[in-house]
């Protein structure tokens, strides 16, 4: 039987870089707080991908911040976002053991997840069942110093034939949030 702190590690990779991380964001000036030229990337990337959902996600020891986010449902009518009332979006935040980004930053390669549920270490994870995210996309945030910084990534609650195209398409939005982030470095 496996105990619950093996079971985290399998869940949620570990992270021995999260104060230097957090130290590099705040050199940036990068916060957790909605930033609008993040919200526009997420949003050109939501548009890209064809999903309902894009972030530009920074990680920090208990939890993610999505300092860019798209959701679909911010751009539809009033009627419309009625009529999706039941569902349920993400947030700015979430906790650091939910969802598919800090592999990312673990493994500091992009993922591309066309079904989650084929893929059985991810099946359990909460934003399956809690969001209904069935696939993902994300490239990590490679700062100049070599830090993972974060993600761009994109989701959506439906299965999504993702394949080199969409991967090159994240990777190049994943550069451009880094030339953001870097033009707001002091000198």
């Amino acid at each position: 039987m496996m105990s619950a702190t093996n079971m985290r590690l399998v869940g949620t990779p570990p992270d021995p870089h999260v104060q230097h991380r957090m130290e590099r964001l705040r050199e940036l000036g990068i916060r957790e707080e909605p930033d609008p030229q993040f919200d526009a990337v997420a949003r050109r990337l939501a548009e890209a991908a064809g999903a309902p959902y894009a972030m530009v996600n920074i990680i920090s020891g208990q939890r993610q911040y999505f300092t860019g986010l798209y959701t679909r449902a911010e751009s539809q009518t009033s009627a419309a976002m009625e009529a999706a009332q039941t569902a349920v979006s993400p947030g700015r935040e979430m906790p650091k053991d939910h969802g598919f980004c800090p592999h990312v930053v673990a493994r500091r390669l992009p993922l591309v997840l066309g079904d989650v549920c084929s893929y059985p270490r991810f099946t359990s994870n909460p934003v399956v069942d809690q969001i209904g995210i069935r696939s993902y996309m994300g490239a990590p945030l490679i700062d100049h110093t070599g830090l993972a910084l974060g993600t761009v990534c994109t989701v959506a609650p439906e299965t999504q034939s993702w394949g080199r195209p969409e991967l090159e398409t994240i990777k190049s939005f994943a550069a451009e949030v880094m030339e953001l982030m870097h033009g707001r470095e002091r000198p």
